[in-house]
């Protein structure tokens, strides 16, 4: 699958430190491409269209999880300039469309496929939210819902369960959009069949800011450490509120569990990655100092050395630093020695509760 967070393969690469470690807990996968059902089972469809990114997953259950059978992956943002004028541009609305058109041709290509397609915060958002949809429609027969914020969160958590450790108490549970980041207070995961962990949303939020908003206000190319400082300052009180709302007293026992381009992409310049693999980010734990020293060094570097890594490339280089911004305010309200990084999300999650619902794992063998 051709991954969004892949940028360039030539031009200078961010300095990392020449040693890391691979520090990796085996998990479920639901990218599969093991050993599954007959072909000829169901398949499910999830598509997610949100501020910056559209995205689809085809796939079949499995044993205890599902395969992938087709994936699509766009940078789109369709969210852009929506801050300033309220209103979805028609540039963004074209090229969110032309993606969609994709989807669409690769979703009649399939028969009896059973999909949910979303939409989130720049639908939600745009006053022509609604007349933007009905373009949808008519171009490419796709008919999308605009989920609330609490589904999108819910949506997250049911994606990532896997991940948890199961010898914590929980995590707080993070996802940094193009136009808005949701957070949760995640208790442990739990099985209710065979197929992967349920677990439970303790409290959540979702803040009105992600990588877009904030590179639109601050700016996102030339970004200095006043500048910096100035995003993460701009978050802090909203996740100091949260937490207070969530009663969540220390971090005990807890770790963090982000999902989002901004998490994966710190991954990959951490490994020292000569391009974006999925295999080896997706449930890579990652230390506290480890996160640091990626982060500084990214405010070091120009936006031009930004293009120029095959981990951040082109279309990411001016969002990076925002999602940093909104990843540090969480640092310091859950100051949590461990993250584990997330390389799956709202489609995920999606797939998962359409099998659950139709019993894919219930009764099959051990």
């Amino acid at each position: 699958m051709a991954d969004e967070r892949a940028g360039s393969a030539s031009g200078p690469h961010v300095p990392m430190p020449a040693k890391h470690r691979r520090r990796r807990r085996r998990s479920r996968s639901p990218w599969s491409r093991g050993p599954g059902p007959a072909a000829a089972g169901p398949l499910y469809a999830a598509l997610d269209l949100g501020t910056n990114n559209c995205r689809l997953l085809v796939a079949r259950p499995t044993r205890d999880s599902f395969r992938v059978v087709d994936a699509f992956s766009r940078i789109v943002r369709l969210g852009e300039g929506l801050s300033q004028s309220g209103q979805l541009s028609d540039a963004a609305m074209n090229r969110a469309i032309s993606a969609l058109r994709v989807c669409a041709t690769k979703l009649n290509l399939r028969a009896n496929v059973r999909s949910r397609l979303i939409a989130t915060e720049a639908c939600r958002a745009a006053a022509n939210g609604e007349d933007f949809l009905a373009r949808v429609r008519a171009a490419t027969g796709l008919s999308l819902e605009v989920i609330d914020r609490e589904t999108e969160a819910r949506l997250a958590v049911s994606g990532c369960a896997s991940l948890l450790d199961p010898e914590a108490d929980g995590a707080i549970l993070f996802d940094i959009g193009g136009g808005s980041s949701e957070l949760a207070y995640v208790g442990r995961g739990a099985a209710v069949d065979r197929g992967p962990p349920l677990a439970s949303m303790e409290a959540w939020v979702s803040l009105p800011l992600g990588v877009v908003t904030l590179a639109e206000r601050h700016g996102g190319k030339q970004v200095t450490r006043a500048g910096y400082a100035a995003m993460v300052e701009e978050v802090l009180p909203l996740v100091v509120n949260f937490a207070e709302r969530a009663g969540v007293d220390g971090t005990r026992g807890i770790h963090l569990l982000g999902t989002s381009g901004t998490v994966t992409t710190i991954a990959g310049l951490h490994l020292e990655l000569p391009r974006y693999e999925r295999r080896r980010v997706d449930g890579i734990w990652l230390d506290a100092r480890e996160v640091t020293t990626v982060v500084e060094r990214l405010i070091a570097t120009s936006y031009e050395e930004r293009v120029g890594h095959p981990c951040i490339g082109s279309e990411r280089a001016d969002l990076v630093l925002g999602g940093c911004a909104i990843l540090d305010a969480i640092r310091r309200v859950f100051p949590c020695e461990r993250l584990r990084v997330a390389d799956r999300g709202l489609r995920e999650g999606m797939l998962i509760e359409l099998m659950r619902a139709d019993g894919a794992w219930e009764g099959r063998a051990a």
